[in-house]
């Protein structure tokens, strides 16, 4: 998890122009505080901060204030340098509008520009803005309305005028999107839209409508191009069926889909996912269940370049496995040959060029493809297994949904391909699944996987109904519960609380829950990967081992980055924003201040040739921050009450207009009109006391809070100083300064002194445990030993040489080498003796007798061949015993000698 290296800075607290771009209106502020009479607003999900680059539009109010935070940062950093404390001073009663005539009144010389007001036709606070996927449109909805902005280039928006900007805006649905009609649930710019310029609306009352606008063709703006009633979708049957939502705006009677079929939210997974995830709305209902439609597709749609061919080998591979299997059901292979009927459709189409207007790219588009039929099946609701059984109301209502799609797969589409395919920006790791996840009004969290795979489903043809009339029907989808965790203590709930997903800069796997007690961030990395691993690999032994091991272990990574005060108003669903200039940051507003927390990022790692290179060094450790001595601390604002304009006013003029104004002018009597004034008086002044008494008590715990603080704060500073005393010598009483060259050669002089001395004491320490403990001979050297006493025996005789006879020597029964060689000799001798001897007696035998042998005498005839072996091996035993004396020999020289 990123670590937190500060919160708001100074360029965007009070006075700074950073800060008035989240500061409430001048209507809202003189406005009283709710009255108990007065009309409560709807709760919903507030999306109040867009961004563009490093350019924020923020709603406030019926208003929306444009800036860029990059610009800001450096005007309030050269006008702090550059201005004095009055200027400083004066900023803080500077209202938005007139901040840079202001600014050059006084002799300021803060560049101008940098922020702006955008004018907007909304008749109703903005609750959400949605920027699309060019950033060149801007959603901008209320709880019934939705507007669409064109937004300028910025040159138009940094130019020097200060006056409020209107840009064109254009009304969606100005017949469909009204306040007598359910109001809008979520808008969502469709990721395959052509130029980013299709948008999504889903109403509460589950209605689906799909607008392809042009700036050009103001009748875009009016009717959607496809409309789908998902409860008349639900009961469907074939595809011949109307299933577009009823154009009349008369109430309607009750019905029990009303209840189960309330829309809270809905989403589509980013442009970069794989398979069908891409053209798949998700659809979270307030009961807890969880719908899908695919494929969602505008009438003129862009696919990334490896989405259809990626289709097409998914559809041609399935039909050709559903096909000859009898197993399979009439069902499926209906649906499989629906697939390939609309992949074909899609493969005879000449794709149309169309360059984007602010890009060099092309992109192709296609047309929705009209076979099986332009609206798919309706798909769930989902069954969530391993789901937790006990659970409460708050936490199976639903209030955001988060889909994160599948990664895409290149393998099966480049097999037997020598060339790569280029992806692009597209992300080529992650999880083969898709997650859903789902967030509750009590802030839990569950993260859910796809395991089965969303794919396009259509109804079946009406010529085919009959047939299936007595068929058994198909198994609800499921989605396998992976792990399920709260972000929201129960103490900390609110009766309004709208918790919200946001999305994070840094991973797709990575995402922010924004609720009523603050932030959360949470990270799915720690398992995704290690998950897919397991999904990949060939071999399956000890696999179900290893799984149950991922799903016990830690999880998901999740930590309350920020905690909101009590008593403060709702917080805005947080935007992560990641530049050069102003850093990683997230970025979050109160309708009065912003939240915003920045993250110290890990440093870009150095190239190898970069890393060699003693500029690159030099310059990478000049620029390094040193790490700061405190602890960040959230930025403490008061609460809203103690600004708020008091109500009794308004009640008091409303009671002088009213029909006992009489009693106001009457002196206090004992009526039951007295008494419901008195009541009444009385009901609002306790409200504003308790809130005022409650925002007081905060502010005093935060002053005795500060107190203490401040008081670490300046023990550490004692610390720091003496430790920087200690290193330059400023503490030490000395006649003469010391320099500091001279200080560190000093130290480094005792620091080697210090060293001989420790040299010197374990010397000392070795030569004494060398005297006290002796060690005892090893085997080698005693056998040695024992060679050498046996030697001096053989040569110069045990008792000559006073040496005592070893009693291992008799046993082993070896001899020594000379008495070897006299052996040997001997030997030689008798046999030389013996062989004349036998060839006189045969000479003599041969001379007398030469006709025949004697009997007595044996004919011997040893062969020649033999006899020479023998004498060769006779030779080498002496020449092995001659050279074995001489080395004894020399030995013993060498050891008399030495």
């Amino acid at each position: 998890m990123p670590k937190i290296k500060s919160y708001a800075p100074g360029w965007l607290n009070e006075p700074s122009p950073g800060h008035k771009l989240f500061e409430a209106s001048v209507d809202d502020s003189k406005l009283p505080a709710s009255l108990a009479y007065g009309k409560r607003t709807k709760p919903g999900p507030r999306r109040t901060i867009a961004r563009r680059g490093t350019e924020v539009f923020v709603a406030v109010g019926k208003q929306i204030r444009w800036g860029d935070l990059s610009h800001l940062k450096e005007s309030w950093e050269t006008r702090r340098g550059g201005s004095g404390p009055r200027s400083r001073r004066e900023e803080s009663h500077v209202s938005f509008e007139i901040y840079d005539e202001e600014a050059d009144r006084n002799g300021g010389d803060a560049p101008l520009g940098g922020y702006r007001v955008l004018k907007t036709p909304v008749a109703d606070d903005i609750r959400q803005l949605i920027m699309s996927p060019q950033q060149d449109y801007l959603a901008v909805l209320t709880s019934h309305t939705v507007h669409i902005c064109l937004l300028p280039d910025s040159s138009h928006l940094h130019s020097k005028d200060s006056a409020p900007f209107k840009p064109k805006f254009f009304t969606l649905g100005p017949t469909t999107h009204v306040t007598s009609r359910s109001s809008v649930a979520s808008a969502i710019w469709h990721p395959l839209g052509a130029n980013g310029s299709c948008i999504v609306t889903v109403t509460e009352d589950a209605v689906v409508r799909v607008w392809e606008l042009s700036a050009s063709d103001r009748w875009s703006f009016d009717s959607p191009t496809l409309s789908i009633d998902l409860k008349k979708l639900a009961d469907g049957t074939s595809l011949d069926q109307d299933f577009g939502a009823s154009t009349s705006a008369t109430n309607k009677a009750f019905s029990p889909d009303s209840f189960d079929m309330e829309v809270a939210a809905a989403c589509i997974p980013d442009r970069g996912s794989g398979g069908w995830s891409s053209m798949t709305l998700w659809v979270a209902m307030v009961g807890g269940d969880v719908y899908a439609l695919c494929p969602l597709l505008p009438q003129r749609w862009s696919p990334p370049p490896t989405l259809i061919p990626s289709l097409s080998v998914s559809v041609v591979a399935n039909l050709a496995a559903v096909e000859d299997d009898p197993e399979v059901s009439p069902e499926a292979k209906i649906l499989a040959q629906q697939q390939l009927d609309w992949i074909s459709d899609l493969d005879n189409q000449e794709p149309k060029l169309v360059e984007a207007p602010y890009e060099d790219a092309v992109s192709e588009v296609f047309t929705r493809p009209s076979r099986p039929g332009t609206v798919p099946k309706l798909q769930g609701p989902f069954q969530l297994d391993l789901n937790p059984d006990d659970e409460q109301d708050d936490e199976v209502e639903l209030k955001d949904i988060h889909v994160i799609g599948q990664r895409i797969s290149t393998e099966d589409l480049m097999m037997g391909e020598e060339d790569e395919v280029d992806l692009g920006e597209l992300d080529q790791e992650g999880l083969s699944l898709s997650v859903v996840c789902l967030l509750s009004t009590s802030g839990q969290v569950k993260i859910c996987l796809d395991v089965e795979g969303v794919e396009a489903q259509w109804l079946p043809p009406r010529n085919k109904i009959r047939s299936r009339r007595f068929a058994v029907p198909a198994p609800a989808p499921s989605l396998l519960t992976f792990q399920t965790f709260d972000t929201v203590k129960p103490g900390e709930l609110t009766a309004d609380s709208w918790p919200l997903f946001s999305e994070d800069i840094t991973s797709r796997y990575a995402f922010y829950v924004t609720h009523s007690a603050g932030i959360t961030s949470v990270s799915l990395a720690p398992w995704v990967f290690r998950l897919e691993s397991e999904l990949q690999s060939e071999s399956t032994a000890g696999a179900e081992f290893r799984i149950d091991l991922l799903v016990k272990g830690q999880g998901c990574e999740r930590e309350r980055i920020y905690t909101q005060q009590p008593g403060q108003n709702a917080l805005a669903a947080a935007t992560a924003i990641r530049d050069p200039d102003l850093g990683h940051f997230v970025l979050s507003a109160t309708h009065n201040d912003p939240i915003a927390l920045f993250f110290d990022t890990p440093e870009p790692r150095l190239s190898p040739v970069a890393a060699e290179s003693p500029e690159a060094l030099i310059g990478h450790d000049e620029a390094r921050e040193p790490e700061p001595m405190w602890e960040p601390r959230p930025l403490f604002h008061p609460s809203d009450k103690l600004s708020q304009n008091s109500s009794i006013p308004a009640w008091y003029e409303r009671v002088k207009t009213g029909r006992r104004r009489p009693i106001l002018q009457q002196e206090v009597r004992l009526s039951v009109a007295s008494l419901e004034l008195f009541t009444e008086g009385h009901q609002i002044v306790s409200s504003e006391v308790f809130e005022l008494n409650n925002a007081v008590a905060e502010l005093f715990r935060k002053c005795e809070a500060l107190h203490s603080e401040l008081r670490e704060q300046i023990i550490k500073a004692n610390e720091v100083k003496r430790n920087v005393d200690e290193i330059t010598g400023v503490d030490e009483d000395e006649e003469e300064p010391v320099s500091f060259d001279m200080m560190v050669k000093g130290r480094l002089r005792q620091a080697q002194q210090k060293q001989d001395q420790l040299n010197q004491r374990i010397e000392s320490i070795k030569r004494r445990m060398g005297r006290a403990a002796s060690r005892g001979l090893s085997d080698k050297e005693r056998a040695w030993i024992e060679e050498v006493q046996a030697m001096e025996r053989n040569v110069l005789g045990g008792e000559e040489a006073g040496l005592p006879a070893t009693p291992g020597g008799a046993a082993k029964g070896t001899k020594e080498a000379w008495r070897r060689l006299e052996e040997i000799r001997k030997l030689k001798e008798t046999l030389l003796s013996q062989a004349e001897q036998i060839q006189r007696s045969h000479g003599g035998d041969s001379g007398t007798n030469t006709g025949s042998a004697s009997p007595s005498t044996p004919n011997l005839k040893i062969p020649t061949e033999i006899r020479r072996a023998k004498v060769a091996q006779v030779m080498s035993l002496l020449d092995r015993e001659t050279a074995l004396v001489d080395a004894v020999k020399s030995r013993l020289e060498r050891l008399t000698l030495g």
